[in-house]
């Protein structure tokens, strides 16, 4: 809550001061990020694909395009906008999926 301060202790103008830090007490829109995949020369396009499906919910074609997008570009938008926490919870869990399958994946997220 916003107090008043005054601007002078001994009476002088009597004038009562806002808190200048209004801007401050705004609340703004958390902020969103991407998953990114990045493209290796050992991790199979079938992996990237089922990764897609599994973890970001995508249909078949729609992954297969990103797959290959990542595979053309080098890296790609796996999945997002999503807030911070489950970009992240999503990123390490592809990596995880991948460690265990013998890949070297990298998932990271970026701010949009």
């Amino acid at each position: 809550m916003s107090k008043k301060k005054k601007s002078d202790k001994q009476g002088g103008s009597g004038v009562d001061l806002l808190d200048k830090d209004k801007s401050k007490d705004r609340l703004q829109k958390p902020s969103k990020y991407n998953v990114i995949f990045h493209n290796d020369d050992y991790t199979s396009m079938l992996f990237v694909a089922t990764i897609l499906v599994m973890i970001f919910r995508r249909d078949q074609k729609t992954a297969w395009s990103i797959t290959n997008d990542i595979h053309d570009k080098g890296k790609g938008i796996a999945g997002g906008p999503y807030s911070k926490e489950i970009a992240e919870t999503k990123a390490t869990r592809t990596m995880e999926s991948a460690r265990h399958a013998g890949y070297p994946l990298l998932a990271t997220v970026e701010k949009v």
